[in-house]
C-alpha cells in the first residue's frame, strides 16, 4: 500500500473510532479545541501503527504554520494560514514524504451564529483546495448539535448558497455567494466537487466529513 493510501486508512479508522468513542461516551467533545485534541490524539495512536519499516516516522501536528508562495488563502487573505491538524508519514532514509491536513469546525446551538458559519465551512474547503505545497490529501470536519446545519427545511435567500445540509452537494466552479446588503464575506469558488451525507452519534452530535483534493 502506497504512503497516500495508508494515509487515507490513518484518517477513515480514525474518524470512525472517534465517532465511535464519543458514541459510547468514552470521549467526551464540547467544543473545537477538544474536538481537535481528542482526533489529534487518536491518529497519533493509529498513525504510528502504520510506520512499518524502522526508516519510518509518523509525525503530527496541531495549529501547524505554512506560507503560500506567491499566493494567498481566502481565510486570511494573506500568504499565511494555521492548519488545525497536519500528520505525514517519512521515509527518513529515502526522503520521501506524504502528508494530509485536517481543518475542524464545531457549531454548538447555544452559540447560534448564523448564517456566518455556513460560510466559513465553504471556506475551510477553499484552503484546504490551496494546501498542494504543503499536503497530499485533505479532510473537513463539521460538529454540530443544531439540526439546523442539517435538516433546516429551506435558508434565506441571500445565504442559501451556504448550503451543507444531508444529501446537498456543489458543483465544482459554482460561484457562492453572500446576498446581504452588507456580505459577511466576498464570493466563494471551489475547484472540487462535493457530496454532503451527515454522520449522527448517540450523544446528540452529529458529523460531517469530507475529503478535499488539495492542488497547487
Amino acid at each position: 500500500m502506497n504512503y497516500e493510501a495508508r494515509i487515507k486508512q490513518i484518517v477513515e479508522i480514525a474518524y470512525d473510532r472517534l465517532c465511535g468513542k464519543i458514541t459510547g461516551q468514552r470521549i467526551k467533545v464540547s467544543n473545537e479545541a477538544s474536538l481537535q485534541l481528542q482526533f489529534a490524539s487518536i491518529l497519533k495512536t493509529i498513525g504510528e501503527l502504520y510506520e512499518e519499516t524502522p526508516n519510518e516516522i509518523f509525525n503530527i501536528e496541531i495549529e501547524k504554520n505554512v506560507t503560500l508562495s506567491g499566493g494567498t488563502f481566502f481565510k486570511s487573505k494573506t500568504d499565511k494560514a494555521k492548519i488545525d491538524i497536519w500528520f505525514s508519514l517519512e521515509n527518513v532514509k529515502s526522503g520521501e514524504k506524504h502528508s494530509c491536513a485536517i481543518e475542524l469546525k464545531y457549531f454548538k446551538k447555544v452559540n447560534y451564529r448564523e448564517p456566518n458559519n455556513r460560510y466559513d465551512v465553504f471556506k475551510d474547503i477553499h484552503n484546504l483546495e490551496r494546501y498542494g505545497n504543503f499536503v497530499d490529501v485533505g479532510f473537513l470536519l463539521v460538529a454540530t448539535d443544531h439540526s439546523h446545519y442539517i435538516n433546516q427545511q429551506k435558508f434565506s435567500e441571500d445565504t442559501k448558497d451556504f448550503d451543507f445540509r444531508e444529501g446537498q452537494s456543489y458543483s465544482a466552479g459554482t460561484e457562492l455567494v453572500y446576498r446581504t446588503k452588507n456580505p459577511y464575506g466576498p464570493p466563494i469558488i471551489l475547484k472540487g466537487s462535493y457530496d454532503f451525507v451527515w454522520r449522527p452519534v448517540e450523544t446528540g452530535l452529529s458529523f460531517l466529513f469530507v475529503p478535499v483534493a488539495p492542488c497547487e
